[in-house]
């Protein structure tokens, strides 16, 4: 029961939940007579369904019609006075908008399949992310993002796409070396070229601060950049400088400064390190406030307490690329041993790296020193910091409870087809099964908002979203009490099961 506080929010959800009821009621009052007069024909027809919009109000009992790729219709529907081509009874179950998974890597037309997403509700993703913008074929790297958006627009792809532009992709059109300070007239290049993939469709751009070569760009480079996207109405995606607890409010105020020209969020948000449910509202109150200070701020989350990325995430700051590395062994090697042996120790052990990648995969660093009979520091002195991928445990379950749980944090994966991480496979189910159902701790109306209508209004997907009538039939059928999250982390390429019904376009 919510008490003090919790119970004020508690009324304010409710009321806000009420007045989004009675605004988006009016989606429901167009007559069905009226529609039938002008036309009778429709390609689907979803009838008895418990309507769960995306908007965050309650669900309420309807039908839904939809005429070539659009819903056409959402009311009391007579199946006598039409002509369908298909009629599913919902009887029982949930019709809410596709899911929109606003952080996943994928390298379509390299990847084959997503069926991983698909099976998780998820009808659009958004790549380019943490800097990197698409696409990869046959080990080739596309530079031209008109030739690759020109390729995927003819390809069959399963699901809708959606990408930003790559920070670190701008920087390499510009000639900037990995390790360097972007110049003034190398700053310009990065401008025009990212003017050139907004007018192209991206819808903004993505950042990743904390890898090579984003670590290196100045507050000069990244407020130009902003101030294109801001010009653009797009919105600025950013893995951050540094997600560690005592630093991490210095990556925030980064991110304000940037929200002063343009949309900021911050992508895939955690705290490294920090503790408990009061550390989690702390950093919520954080982003509270500077959206009362104007900034329009927003931010993603994933259901998982390990994260997925680089061993280089391992090693200093200055020691990150493999020239850095070379050079280092040579004139200060007992110093990044010694850094590696307390970097570990502060991630909670060995044993909370779990290798995703190359020889190991599937090992924890500290089965790989075990069996070869070496210290975890000689395991990654051989490796270096781009040494493969894997999952780091490092972040904690009831602070990142009550991230998951607020209403401005919508949920994103972080995952792809190919990871070797649950949450790949299992987000959205694991949200419901997890959160709605055993936890309690959101409505699934909050759960679907959070994974529909809320990634929708912040990258601007007008047209998808929300069942409203005019908008792309992007629906999901299913019921609840069947969702499963089958990914595990020996095993994350299970699909999820329960989302049997997942229409798109």
């Amino acid at each position: 029961m919510a008490t003090g506080d919790g119970m004020t929010r508690t009324i304010r959800s409710i009321l806000l939940i009420y007045l989004l009821y009675t605004i988006t009621g009016c989606n429901r009052t167009d007559s069905f007579e009226k529609l039938i007069e002008s036309n009778n024909k429709f390609d689907l027809a979803i009838v008895n369904a418990n309507i769960i919009d995306g908007t965050g109000a309650p669900s309420y009992k309807g039908d839904i019609l939809i005429s070539e790729e659009q819903i056409a219709f959402i009311g009391k529907v007579n199946l006598d006075k039409i002509d369908v081509s298909k009629t599913i009874d919902a009887n029982g179950k949930i019709v809410s908008p596709g899911f929109i998974d606003a952080h996943a890597h994928a390298s379509p037309p390299y990847d084959s399949s997503y069926t991983n997403f698909l099976a998780n509700g998820v009808t659009t993703i958004l790549i380019g992310q943490d800097g990197r913008q698409p696409g990869i074929l046959r080990e080739v790297v596309w530079m031209n993002i008109e030739a690759w958006m020109d390729t995927i627009s003819i390809l069959p792809l399963e699901l809708n796409v959606a990408t930003l532009a790559g920070h670190a992709t701008l920087r390499y059109l510009a000639g900037v070396p990995n390790d360097s300070v972007a110049s003034e007239d190398q700053i310009i290049v990065m401008q025009s070229e990212l003017e050139k993939t907004l007018e192209l469709g991206a819808f903004g751009i993505s950042t990743g601060l904390e890898y090579v070569p984003g670590m290196y760009a100045t507050t000069e480079e990244l407020q130009a950049l902003a101030k294109v996207v801001g010009a653009d109405d797009g919105i600025m995606m950013s893995h951050m400088r540094n997600e560690d607890d005592d630093v991490i409010e210095a990556s925030f105020n980064e991110l304000f400064s940037l929200g002063e020209f343009c949309k900021v969020h911050v992508s895939h948000l955690k705290v490294v390190y920090g503790k408990g449910a009061e550390r989690g509202a702390d950093i919520l109150r954080i982003l509270s406030e500077a959206r009362d200070r104007g900034i329009r701020v927003t931010a993603d989350a994933y259901p998982y307490t390990a994260s997925y990325t680089g061993v280089g995430i391992l090693f200093p700051s200055w020691c990150k690329t493999p020239e850095q590395f070379e050079e280092v062994k040579k004139t200060r090697r007992a110093e990044l041993e010694d850094f590696l042996l307390k970097r570990v120790i502060k991630r909670n052990g060995p044993e909370a790296m779990l290798f995703g990648s190359g020889d190991y995969s599937g090992k924890t660093l500290a089965d790989v020193a075990k069996e070869e009979n070496r210290t975890y520091v000689e395991v990654l002195m051989d490796l270096g910091p781009f040494g493969g991928s894997g999952a780091h445990f490092i972040m904690d379950e009831e602070l990142q409870d009550v991230i998951i749980a607020d209403q401005e944090i919508m949920i994103a994966s972080d995952g792809s087809p190919r990871i070797l991480h649950p949450r790949g496979y299992g987000t959205n189910a694991r949200m419901i099964e997890r959160y709605v159902l055993d936890k309690g701790s959101l409505m699934l109306e909050q759960a679907i908002y959070k994974m529909t209508g809320l990634p929708a209004k912040t990258i601007k997907l007008e047209d998808r979203g929300t069942l409203e009538v005019g908008k792309i039939a992007d629906i999901l059928i299913f019921d609840p009490n069947e969702v499963q999250e089958k990914a595990t982390y020996d095993d994350p390429y299970q699909i999820s099961l329960g989302f049997d019904n997942v229409i798109i376009n």
